[in-house]
């Protein structure tokens, strides 16, 4: 596992990370505490570091299931991400849409919040605290900032970021991060299928000397290469409700993708992982895992070969022209309304 650190606040993380999303949220499948920290440990043994999860996934369950993985002194070992922002605990535990809590910025509810999630972590400080799917406005409120400088001075927190999300376009609100909060870096979708608004803002971070974190960066399991035009997705699945041609074109896509793979000597899965972390700024990338196969995959690509500066041109132009399919959606849509509260 190789490692990458962000900025210069000397927390570094594993660049294949894990997300506890998928223990969590329940859209994945339904793990126990003992599943779900059987593969957290599984993926530490094979090198990675840095979990990342919030408040909001499975009401509060994606931190306590990270405590239960990584008790007592072990937690020192791990490098934990966490998101603040969504009054979740406003919301009907048994709701189990996809639609999202409130968001909720006074300085009350954040610092009890933070106290909150540290409980339930079992810890003292949170390495990477993030605004979860903050919307423009939101971002001017100057209590969130008058949080953050506290939770920092308490040393509660180590670094801060903004979590972008998808739903809501995130490119202005990007931008406006980086240049003008006191944050260290963002986390984004961005992967071979969905490369804006990501590329924009990558150049962004390069020129602020941000860095970035990402999710989704097997667009939702398309670029691990196990979809065929017969897959059919659970009912709780949120791929089941994509636009009818998302799987079909997808398919196509990935199949000119093929050159990386060949070229790299790789899996589809892993390729996709070195081409999302072929910019420097991007420090972690954070796959959906689910099973002990994906780890093994996964956690090797950080020992396969680099993608190649020709290789991500030669990915850019295959985006930037659709890889040749009529257009009948935007180049973003994928991720769109998918994963709201993530």
């Amino acid at each position: 596992m190789r490692y990458r650190p962000i900025g210069d606040s000397g927390v570094t993380v594993s660049e294949v990370g894990f997300g506890v999303w998928t223990m969590a949220a329940g859209w994945w499948g339904e793990y126990t505490d003992d599943e779900a920290a059987a593969l957290m440990r599984a993926a530490f043994d094979r090198g990675v570091t840095f979990f990342d999860t919030a408040d909001t996934y499975g009401h509060g369950r994606g931190e306590t299931i990270l405590q239960h993985a990584f008790p007592g002194a072990e937690r020192d070992r791990i490098v934990i991400g966490a998101k603040f922002g969504y009054d979740w605990a406003s919301r009907d535990p048994n709701d189990a849409g996809h639609r999202e809590a409130p968001h909720r910025t006074d300085l009350a509810f954040l610092e009890g919040a933070l106290d909150a999630s540290l409980k339930r972590l079992g810890t003292d400080r949170i390495d990477f605290y993030q605004l979860h799917n903050p919307r423009m406005e939101m971002m001017l409120h100057d209590d969130i900032w008058t949080f953050v400088e506290r939770a920092r001075a308490a040393g509660k927190v180590r670094t801060v970021g903004v979590a972008l999300g998808p739903a809501i376009g995130w490119e202005e609100e990007g931008r406006y991060a980086m240049e003008h909060l006191p944050i260290d870096g963002i986390q984004m979708i961005y992967n071979a299928l969905e490369l804006d608004p990501g590329r924009p803002l990558i150049e962004v971070a390069e020129r602020k000397k941000m860095s970035i974190v990402v999710r989704v960066p097997h667009s939702s399991g398309m670029l691990e290469g196990h979809y065929t035009k017969d897959t059919v997705f659970a009912e709780n699945d949120h791929r089941r409700h994509r636009p009818a041609n998302w799987l079909p074109e997808g398919l196509e896509k990935i199949k000119q993708l093929e050159f990386l793979t060949d070229e790299n000597q790789c899996t589809l899965g892993q390729a996709a992982l070195r081409f999302a972390l072929h910019s420097p700024q991007i420090v972690s990338v954070l796959p959906n895992i689910y099973n002990l196969d994906q780890i093994e995959e996964f956690t090797a690509a950080s020992d396969a070969r680099d993608v190649t500066d020709a290789q991500a041109r030669r990915v850019n132009e295959l985006y930037d022209a659709n890889f040749g399919l009529p257009r009948t959606a935007p180049a973003n849509a994928v991720a769109a309304g998918t994963e709201v509260a993530r």
